[in-house]
């Protein structure tokens, strides 16, 4: 009787524990192409830490952003995943929400790039195609909204004289690394109103 005891309490705490675990990943685990189907957020909510976006692009009104999210990309093999900011060369680029400095990269697609984290480590800040960092920029440093992170710039694949920002949101658990998550469209939370699609 007691080892019948013994195993049923083992069969529950595993069945919970694998409800648990899918209550936690299943949501990340979402397909791409349904992921991109996903509604735009409403406009002006905050994210589900509290933070509203700041204008990641010093000078540029809200009202010049374009919403570019899913625009067929490399001749239509890939859909856009963030939110470009035209902006002249050189221009200063800003932190639209406060975090830490998680990675410093340079990649063929994104050049320079800076990845910034919430506190809560629950999203992910992406600055892609800068022409360089803001002085003394660097790993783990803590940054404030509107904190110089570098300037925009035309690196990776944003194409010679495309000088623009690519910003990008993503989703994480906190233990996820910089590079992992689910991707969110940004331009509700910087445009400050409704997607166009």
């Amino acid at each position: 009787m007691r080892r019948l005891a013994i195993l049923v309490t083992i069969v529950v705490v595993v069945m919970l524990g694998l409800w648990a675990s899918a209550l936690l990943f299943l949501p990340d685990a979402a397909p791409r192409a349904e992921r991109a189907a996903a509604p735009h957020p409403v406009a002006g909510e905050p994210l589900p830490h509290g933070v509203v976006l700041a204008m990641p692009v010093k000078g540029m009104p809200r009202e010049t952003i374009q919403d570019s999210w899913g625009d067929p990309r490399d001749n239509g093999l890939r859909p856009h995943h963030g939110t470009d900011i035209m902006a002249p060369a050189g221009t200063l680029v800003l932190a639209a929400a406060p975090g830490r400095i998680e990675k410093l990269w340079n990649s063929a697609a994104g050049g320079i790039t800076a990845y910034v984290r919430s506190p809560q480590r629950k999203w992910t800040y992406y600055y892609a195609h800068l022409s360089g960092y803001a002085p003394g920029l660097h790993e783990g440093q803590v940054v404030r909204t509107g904190d110089p992170l570098g300037y925009v710039g035309d690196t990776g694949n944003a194409g010679a004289g495309n000088y623009h920002l690519h910003f990008g949101l993503t989703r994480t658990l906190p233990e996820q690394k910089w590079y992992e998550g689910r991707d969110v469209d940004p331009y509700p939370y910087l445009a400050g109103k409704a997607a166009s699609r």
